[in-house]
C-alpha cells in the first residue's frame, strides 16, 4: 500500500500557481535574451581593444569602409603629443563620415572615437558630432551623440566637475561638466548653437525594452584649447625669423 500511495504521489501534478507562472517566467526571460542581442556588447568591447592595440603614439591606422553608399573613415589620431601648442589655430572640418575625434572622460571610463556626421551607420562605429553644430575648437555648441546600449552606457554617471577631453588631428581640447540635463525627444534647445564654447553630449535615457523619449547628457564648458603647432607653421616662423 505504500509504494502505491508513494508512486502515485510522484505522479501528483505541480500545485496551480506554479502552472501559471512557469509560462508567464519562460515568456520574460525570452524576452530579456533578445534584449541582450539586441545590444551588442561587442560594440563596447571593440573600443577597448582599440586602444589595446594602439602604437606607441597613441595612434590608430586608417581605414576605410563602405556602408550603404556612405565612406566611413577611421582617422589617425594622437591623444599623447608632446610638441609645442598654441591658444589659437586652424579648425579643420572633416568630411561626412570621418572620425574626427577620440573623447575620453576617464571618470566613466569613457573612450570612444567621434565622427563628423550622423545615422545608424555612424552610431554603429562610435559617437557622432553633427556637422549643424560647432567643430571641436571652434566657438560656439558642439553637439555629441551616441547610443546608449554601446558607447553611452554609461554617460548618466558624469558629475558636475568631471573633465572631458576631446582629441583631434589639429588639437586638444579640455572641457569641465557644468551642468546634468534631461529632455524630451522633441525638444531641441540644447541642441541649438550658442555664443559661448561648450560641448553637450546626450543619449537616450536607458529603458529595457523600446525606446525612450527622453534624452540624458551634460553641458560642458570649455577650458582649455591646445591647438597642435605643426611643422608647417613652425617652418613659416622660422622663415619669418630670418628675414
Amino acid at each position: 500500500m505504500k509504494d502505491t500511495e508513494n508512486h502515485s504521489a510522484s505522479k501528483s501534478p505541480l500545485p496551480m500557481v506554479i502552472q501559471i507562472l512557469l509560462p508567464i517566467f519562460l515568456v520574460i526571460l525570452c524576452a530579456g535574451i533578445l534584449v541582450l542581442c539586441f545590444i551588442r556588447p561587442y560594440e563596447v568591447a571593440k573600443t577597448y581593444l582599440h586602444i589595446a592595440f594602439m602604437d606607441s603614439t597613441g595612434t590608430s591606422t586608417i581605414s576605410g569602409t563602405t556602408t550603404a553608399g556612405l565612406n566611413i573613415i577611421e582617422t589617425d589620431i594622437d591623444t599623447n603629443y608632446t610638441g609645442e601648442t598654441n591658444n589659437e589655430g586652424t579648425v579643420i572640418i572633416p568630411d561626412y563620415g570621418t572620425q574626427c575625434a577620440i573623447l575620453e572622460a576617464e571618470s566613466i571610463g569613457l573612450y570612444v572615437p567621434v565622427y563628423w556626421g550622423g545615422g545608424s551607420e555612424l552610431l554603429e562605429q562610435g559617437a557622432c558630432i553633427t556637422p549643424a553644430s560647432a567643430a571641436f575648437g571652434s566657438t560656439g555648441n558642439s553637439v555629441v551623440s551616441g547610443h546608449v546600449n554601446t558607447f553611452f552606457h554609461d554617460l548618466d554617471q558624469l558629475e558636475v566637475g568631471d573633465i572631458i577631453t576631446a582629441y583631434t588631428t589639429y588639437g586638444k581640447f579640455t572641457y569641465e561638466v557644468t551642468e546634468r540635463i534631461s529632455f524630451a525627444s522633441s525638444n531641441k534647445s540644447y541642441l541649438k548653437q550658442t555664443d559661448d564654447d561648450r560641448l553637450t553630449i546626450y543619449t537616450c535615457d536607458m529603458q529595457l525594452l523600446g525606446s525612450s523619449s527622453t534624452r540624458v547628457g551634460t553641458i560642458c564648458t570649455l577650458t582649455s584649447k591646445e591647438f597642435y603647432e605643426t611643422d608647417t607653421e613652425i617652418t613659416d616662423n622660422e622663415e619669418e625669423s630670418t628675414t
